[in-house]
């Protein structure tokens, strides 16, 4: 129970308590897990729990407390112990002379992300900041966890290694590795196999139209490219979580696993596949890029708050850029697939107006506060660390082959931060970073950093595929309509304006987003037939827009300008030179040839 009196401050004991979990599902459909903490060998007068507000990999201040209920606290013999909460996720508990003490809490756990818990009749799922608490200064004591499954028949699976003797039960040897390991509970299938002589497993959870043999032998792909990539694979054993979801998206990167979201029938279309195949890629290089070589600020966790670093870009953005190209490497794909994918992406940031007013190393400072708390200026002001952080990789990329002959990469620059960074998971500083691209780029790259990492300047697409023999060219439309500035979608059956870009005529005529759109010069419009009315005019025509603002009948007019391109796509040029196409043959390989210029 609570108690109001002041508990005194605690004075740290010196010998590590024993630290035992109980996790246990005695009511799926509730969606609670009830979780047992047991610590022996106390030796201090308070005990002091703290849940983590975030995850690593994750980059937002999830709050994970406000899913705790009915927390109580006793000692050995069942006698309820004084608490207090100090703080939204910092609990006391007055221990006096006691060496055990035994805490009991409930979780509510229905959303279904790779980040947060999930329960239910199905299946179990936990991520460990989502879940445990840490004992301040204990963070590197191990722990042990016992699962109690609701069933018989529900399997428990987790990278932690089990603990001999004792069913369900495993053990980690810090917090760190607890927060590291999610587990799935149930009766997913399993897929058992070897890469390089290490063992990898497939645990699939959910109903879809996947194929395991052909995805497993792709993955397996997938490991082998990155493994020739780094020299070697960094772990003894490795889980891969996959949940078939109806319409989820996602993956959250561990140190010897991986959660990965994908909607249950986005596996027999091409394109949907080699989307997840990039998702894949792109989890998987984070066991190197992000988990062992990571920006100085993240080297140790701070789980109370937030961990700010410019590097984002490179733990995430050049993450991003190979998982377009380690299918391609891996013969998963070709070189026209791969140019699509980057071309999408270019399409994205060209057609994104927050890329003229964000750098890429704030991007990556503020994402705690605005890439995952989007709102309706959030195109107009900022732009993702991932997206723009994989075209700068691009650049890099091509500016380092291009002035070496292919003789050096990107490549290079990964292979020395792993050997000068990873093995011993010391951080790196963002002039450590500098140093060792320019070391590779053999050029002083301080104008470049400048201009496209801290500062908003166009990135040079042409002039850096050139050499490549390729170049980006807007899609041309004849039949495109004037710029009107608005993105409109139905909703209950209304036009609902959901963003309106900053400069373009429908702001500076002053519609809000959130307003509704009813008429065109006096007709009726909808979200559906907007863009067929607009080409009914020509670019200078003045239109009456007629909304409703805050519930108010406003109508308001507008000059149309010229068309935008809504579409960027990376084409061969023509007549590319011997050197060109060598160059193009270097970075993409042989699947070039099917390129038409």
């Amino acid at each position: 129970m609570t108690e109001a009196t002041t508990i005194p401050p605690s004075t740290m004991p010196r010998i590590a308590p024993d630290v035992y979990y109980q996790v246990a599902m005695y009511e799926p459909e509730s969606h609670l897990f009830d979780v047992m903490l047991k610590v022996r060998g106390w030796r201090a007068s308070v005990l002091d729990l703290k849940m983590p507000v975030w995850t690593p990999g994750s980059y937002l201040v999830r709050e994970y407390a406000k899913h705790l209920q009915e927390f109580s606290a006793e000692d050995a013999n069942e006698i309820a112990l004084p608490w207090r909460k100090v703080s939204k996720n910092h609990w006391q508990i007055e221990t006096s002379e006691l060496s055990e003490i035994i805490v009991r809490y409930r979780i509510y756990a229905n959303e279904l992300s790779v980040r947060t818990n999930h329960l239910d009749s199905t299946h179990g799922y936990f991520n460990g900041a989502a879940l445990f608490f840490y004992i301040p200064g204990f963070e590197k004591s191990p722990i042990s966890i016992q699962v109690i499954p609701p069933k018989p028949e529900w399997r428990v699976t987790t990278s932690l290694p089990s603990k001999s003797g004792r069913p369900h039960t495993f053990t980690s040897p810090d917090f760190d590795t607890l927060v590291d390991s999610p587990f799935e509970i149930g009766t997913h299938q399993s897929y058992y196999f070897e890469v390089e002589h290490k063992p990898h497993e497939l645990a699939i959870w959910g109903q879809g139209n996947i194929q395991a043999e052909r995805l497993i032998s792709d993955i397996e792909k997938i490991i082998e490219t990155e493994s020739r990539l780094f020299g070697g694979l960094p772990y003894d054993r490795y889980l891969f979580i996959l949940h078939l979801s109806s319409q989820g998206y996602g993956g959250l990167e561990h140190k010897n696993s991986c959660s990965l979201n994908y909607p249950r029938f986005g596996f027999r279309n091409p394109e949907k596949y080699n989307r997840f195949i990039q998702l894949v890629a792109h989890e998987f290089f984070h066991l190197w890029n992000v988990k062992r070589i990571r920006p100085k600020p993240l080297e140790v966790f701070n789980y109370e708050g937030e961990t700010y670093t410019t590097s984002l870009w490179f733990s995430e953005g050049t993450t991003s850029y190979y998982d377009i190209l380690l299918p391609l490497w891996a013969g998963i794909y070709d070189a026209k697939i791969a140019l699509q994918g980057l071309s999408k992406d270019i399409t994205r940031l060209q057609t994104l107006p927050g890329r003229r007013y964000q750098p890429l190393s704030e991007s990556s400072w503020d994402a705690w506060i605005k890439l995952y708390r989007r709102d309706a200026n959030s195109d107009n002001s900022q732009i993702s660390y991932y997206l723009k952080g994989e075209l700068v990789s691009l650049l890099l990329d091509l500016r380092i082959r291009a002035n070496s002959g292919n003789a050096r990469s990107l490549d290079q620059v990964m292979q020395q931060m792993w050997q000068r960074f990873g093995p011993q998971e010391i951080g790196f500083t963002d002039e450590e970073l500098k140093e060792i691209i320019e070391s590779v780029a053999e050029e002083d790259l301080t104008d470049f950093f400048n201009d496209y990492i801290h500062g908003t300047a166009e990135l040079p697409l042409d002039e850096y595929l050139q050499p490549f023999g390729l170049k980006v060219q807007p899609v041309e439309n004849n039949d495109a309509a004037p710029f009107l500035g608005l993105t409109v979608k139905t909703e209950n059956g209304k036009a609902a304006i959901k963003f309106v870009e900053m400069g373009s005529p429908a702001q500076r005529a002053g519609i809000d987003a959130d307003d509704e759109l009813l008429a065109i010069d006096g007709m009726r419009v909808t979200a559906e037939d907007l863009g067929d009315r607009l080409k009914d005019y020509q670019t200078g025509s003045k239109i009456q827009i007629t909304v409703f603002h805050q519930e108010q009948l406003r109508t308001v007019e507008a000059v149309l300008t010229q068309p935008r391109p809504t579409t960027y796509n990376i084409v061969p040029i023509q007549n590319p030179t011997a050197t060109q196409q060598n160059n193009l043959k270097g970075w993409l390989g042989s699947s070039v040839s099917q390129l038409k210029g």
